[in-house]
């Protein structure tokens, strides 16, 4: 558990150098993207490693009013100016964005984290796992007045795969997708008549996911967590119908996320221009507005939302690779703190297990795997310790298979294994019955015994 005691301590090794001759070519671009994009060949590649170039207060590399500049690499750049102590808050500023912050750890550890220590959206965010499973799902309640195609596999090749390749290093994944007819939310939206729509409150959407998640199907046979993303066409009795938040506001993207799940993006179609109109009706869905709902549901389950910035901060969007390399280092972070965590919980319900089964047999094999884990966390934590970032996540990941391997073998399942009082109430009702006889015999060849003993022995 983390407590006050328990914290996590953060070190950075900072080296300081002047620019190079093609650095200062790079940085003499027209705006900060393009010298971005220009730097990154220049740059240390390893994940965790952050390059600050330092431009003169006169340059206009920085738009007005802008003294940090976020890229979407492993770079920034930090207008000079204001004396060494600004420049050195703008550092610290740009280290609690880049790099991982306490809120981060303790959102990675939120089990762990007792719940007035915690944001409302520390728990919100995916466990760690080596896999998981994507499926996208077009719900159509009513296919006898709407006819809906959607080319899901093209917008997952544009707008997904390159967000997953770039995730490849976090986990596996696989993507499938699924058209469910007569599939209802489950909840009777509200008519408004001053818009002439239905409405879904706030309070009413957590009543969606199960009816929805029951026809899904897809988690009941699933090893990974499965993400859900939704795409739900209303039937025609309710249409359109729009999403309300809690102040009663419609929502601008028509869609709701529910953390540790998935999403549900409802997408109204146009109603016909002649009421004679001839069903079911032929909608071609719009796969890039759907895509962009979807991948932002992805980034906050994934915990990658944004913080507050300061006023003076500028962050470069990642553009079609869904995240910036330096969110990938925050997210393995993360993730690597949580797997030494995961290790740390599992072997120690494995030794409590075997602490309470006397007489339970440990193979080899289950024990070998046992001094893995506990040798694979400890290289976690060393080679986090000096700053392996990519080794680190690594051992991490085999320390929780290892781990997990000698958890669930089943050899050590404790249904094969008897507690000693179990025994003998299962063996006494039946041995009793066949020793009373033994014993009374026993005690009759006992008593014969002795008076025979004690009888005079006849001489001749």
């Amino acid at each position: 558990p983390v407590t006050v005691r328990t914290s996590i301590t953060s070190r950075y090794e900072m080296v300081y150098r002047s620019t190079t001759a093609q650095e200062q070519l790079a940085l003499d671009a027209a705006t900060a993207r393009e010298a971005d994009a220009a730097l990154r060949p220049l740059q240390d590649a390893s994940l965790g490693s952050l390059t600050v170039y330092v431009v003169p207060e006169t340059s206009s590399l920085l738009p007005q009013g802008i003294s940090v500049y976020v890229g979407k690499h492993r770079s920034a750049l930090v207008r000079a100016g204001g004396g060494l102590a600004a420049f050195h808050t703008r550092l610290r500023q740009l280290t609690q964005v880049m790099s991982f912050t306490a809120s981060s750890i303790a959102a990675a550890l939120s089990d762990r984290v007792p719940n007035g220590q915690l944001s409302p959206d520390a728990r919100r965010h995916l466990k760690s796992s080596l896999g998981y499973e994507i499926t996208f799902s077009l719900l159509n309640p009513d296919p006898k007045s709407h006819t809906v195609d959607w080319d899901i596999e093209d917008a997952v090749n544009r707008y997904v795969q390159p967000v997953l390749d770039k995730l490849s290093l976090v986990a596996n994944f696989s993507v499938d997708s699924q058209i469910l007819y007569y599939a209802v939310l489950g909840v009777t939206p509200r008519f408004d008549k001053e818009s002439s729509s239905f409405l879904l409150s706030a309070h009413s959407l957590p009543h969606v996911i199960n009816p929805v998640e029951a026809r899904l199907g897809s988690s009941a046979a699933s090893l990974y967590p499965v993400l859900n993303f939704l795409l739900y066409v209303p039937e025609r009795s309710h249409s359109p119908l729009y999403i309300q938040d809690k102040d009663g506001a419609p929502v601008s993207t028509n869609a709701f996320h529910s953390p540790r799940w998935g999403g549900i993006m409802v997408y109204n179609v146009e109603a016909p221009a002649s009421p004679r109109a001839s069903l079911p009706l032929h909608v071609d869905v719009d796969m890039v507005r759907v895509m962009e709902v979807f991948l932002a549901q992805l980034r906050l389950l994934f915990g990658l939302s944004r913080e507050e910035l300061p006023p003076e901060f500028l962050v470069e969007s990642p553009g079609n690779e869904g995240l910036a390399d330096w969110e990938l280092d925050r997210l393995l972070w993360a993730h690597t703190v949580e797997n030494i965590a995961t290790v740390s919980t599992t072997l120690t319900s494995l030794a409590q297990l075997l602490g309470k089964i006397g007489n339970i047999v440990i193979k080899d094999d289950v024990a070998s795997e046992v001094y893995r884990a506990v040798a694979s966390a400890q290289n976690t934590m060393a080679e986090l310790a000096t700053g392996h970032l990519h080794s680190a996540f690594q051992a991490s990941k085999e320390a929780v298979t290892s781990s997990e391997r000698a958890f669930f073998d089943p050899s050590l399942l404790h249904l094969l294994y008897f507690p000693d009082d179990q025994k003998f109430a299962i063996y006494i009702p039946l041995f009793l019955p066949m020793a009373v006889p033994i014993l009374l015999s026993l005690a009759k060849i006992v008593r014969e015994t002795r008076q025979r003993k004690k009888e005079p022995t006849k001489m001749d």
